[in-house]
């Protein structure tokens, strides 16, 4: 199969091919950047908030410049910028997120664009394949053989089937990219509410006793 392949791939399928090998490098890459990030928020936070709780905030900041990710950089911000008030700081926690995304989102849109053009790329094949074919039709009028034109032929039909099976896989992969970074989002989301909370009901607290 795969000398058939190397045989009869035409310029389009080779292309196709090429895509291919780029989208396995962008998923790999964004996959093993998603893992490296995403951490167990709900642990992080509670460790923080214990330190916190001691009143220990260098100790805090060191352990969140120790963790990977957005996570524990909106922690950290949030924590040193707690004495601006808790208004300045949902602003600040909320444009940090925004920045935080397009990294997050970064080269998914080239794996979507693989997405959208593979199976176009697998039908232009196809054409310039049946192109071939009838090109050698004409020439050779009624004494073609199968032999001639199955060159063509094999163009067509490899084109038209990498062309597919790349959409089908890039698109999947797309998806599964796509949950991952929605979920790190989230955690965000959630971590940023948690510690402005924490912050200043503690202390607010730390006020009413004194």
């Amino acid at each position: 199969m795969i000398q058939i392949f190397f045989d009869h791939a035409g310029p389009v399928t080779w292309l196709i091919f090429i895509l291919g090998a780029l989208g396995a490098v962008i998923f790999v890459e964004r996959l093993l950047h998603y893992h490296r990030v995403q951490i167990d928020s709900k642990e992080f936070i509670t460790g923080v908030k214990n330190v916190l709780r001691r009143e220990n905030r260098m100790e805090a900041l060191s352990i969140c410049d120790a963790t990977p990710g957005p996570v524990a950089r909106l922690v950290k911000m949030a924590i040193l910028n707690q004495d601006q008030g808790s208004q300045y700081v949902d602003d600040t926690l909320e444009s940090a997120g925004l920045a935080e995304v397009p990294r997050l989102e970064a080269r998914l849109t080239w794996l979507a664009t693989i997405c959208e053009i593979a199976q176009p790329l697998g039908c232009l094949g196809t054409i310039l394949g049946l192109i071939e074919v009838f090109r050698v039709l004409q020439i050779n009028g009624p004494f073609a053989d199968v032999s001639m034109f199955s060159g063509g032929v094999w163009q067509a039909l490899i084109a038209a089937a990498m062309g597919l099976a790349l959409s089908i896989i890039a698109r999947t992969a797309y998806n599964y990219l796509v949950e991952r970074m929605n979920s790190i989002v989230l955690d965000m989301e959630k971590t940023a509410t948690d510690i402005t909370r924490f912050l200043f009901e503690s202390a607010i607290h730390k006020t009413s006793n004194e």
